[in-house]
């Protein structure tokens, strides 16, 4: 999201930023819709968090920490 963005700047300082209108429309969509946007936040922190960590866990690691 937000790959193509042109910006636009007023006395060398950034004014505006101009996206694609499906972007625009996707934007709205998300930020209109709590459960849409909760979703997408969850999904950014998981990116985050795999950034972060390399190792990985199995199945049955995770549902032994889980106690399942």
């Amino acid at each position: 999201m937000l790959e193509h963005v042109q910006i636009i700047e007023e006395q060398g300082q950034a004014k505006f930023a101009v996206i694609d209108f499906e972007e625009y429309l996707s934007i709205k969509a998300l930020l209109s819709e709590p459960d849409k946007l909760e979703d997408y936040l969850d999904y950014l922190h998981m990116q985050a968090i795999k950034k972060e960590s390399s190792k990985r866990l199995t199945l049955a690691e995770v549902k032994q920490a889980c106690n399942l």
